[in-house]
C-alpha cells in the first residue's frame, strides 16, 4: 500500500475540517468546530488496481491571528487550498497561503472552490481570477454539504499522484 500525506490548507471556516469528514466518513454537520493545530484522519482508496492511504492533515485556518506553519509541509505529497465561493476574501488569503507553500514545497497543488450549494459572491471563471488556475495542478467546486465532487477530486489527486 503506497501512503500519502496531503495537507489542506486555507482561511478559517473555509470547509477543510467538513471536507475531510465528508471524504472519510460521508458524514456533514452544520455545527461549527474550530481546528487547533492539525489533525490527521485517514482514508485507504483503491484506484487502477493500486491501493493508496491518504494521511490527511487538515490545518488550523490561517487569519490574522495564526500564520501559515511551512513545517507541517514536510513529507507533503500534495496540498489542497480550500477557499470559500461566499467569502472574496479567503481567494485572497488561499493565494497568499499558496506562494508561501511554494517557498517551501514543490508538490502539486490543488485549489478547491468549495461551498458551492451557497450562492457565491465571486467566480473564478472571472478574466481577473482565471489566471490564477494556471498556479494549481487540479481544481474543483466541492460542496462538503452535499459532498458534490469531494470524493473526485480526492481521486482525481490520487491518479495526478500515482501518475508522477
Amino acid at each position: 500500500m503506497i501512503q500519502k500525506k496531503i495537507c489542506l490548507l486555507g482561511a478559517s471556516s473555509v470547509g477543510k475540517t467538513s471536507l475531510v469528514k465528508q471524504f472519510v466518513e460521508g458524514i456533514f454537520s452544520e455545527k461549527y468546530l474550530t481546528t487547533i493545530g492539525v489533525k490527521i484522519d485517514k482514508k485507504t482508496i483503491t484506484f487502477e488496481n493500486e491501493q493508496i492511504q491518504f494521511m490527511l492533515w487538515d490545518m488550523e485556518g490561517n487569519d490574522t491571528y495564526n500564520v501559515f506553519q511551512e513545517r507541517y509541509l514536510r513529507g507533503a505529497a500534495a496540498y489542497i487550498i480550500v477557499v470559500d465561493q461566499t467569502r472574496t476574501s479567503s481567494f485572497h488569503e488561499g493565494l497568499d497561503i499558496h506562494t508561501l507553500a511554494r517557498q517551501v514545497s514543490n508538490c502539486p497543488a490543488v485549489l478547491t472552490v468549495n461551498k458551492n450549494d451557497l450562492p457565491a459572491t465571486w467566480n473564478i471563471e472571472n478574466n481577473e481570477n482565471k489566471v490564477y488556475k494556471d498556479l494549481f495542478d487540479l481544481h474543483f467546486s466541492t460542496s462538503a454539504k452535499t459532498g458534490e465532487n469531494v470524493e473526485a477530486m480526492f481521486l482525481a489527486l490520487a491518479k495526478l499522484l500515482l501518475k508522477g
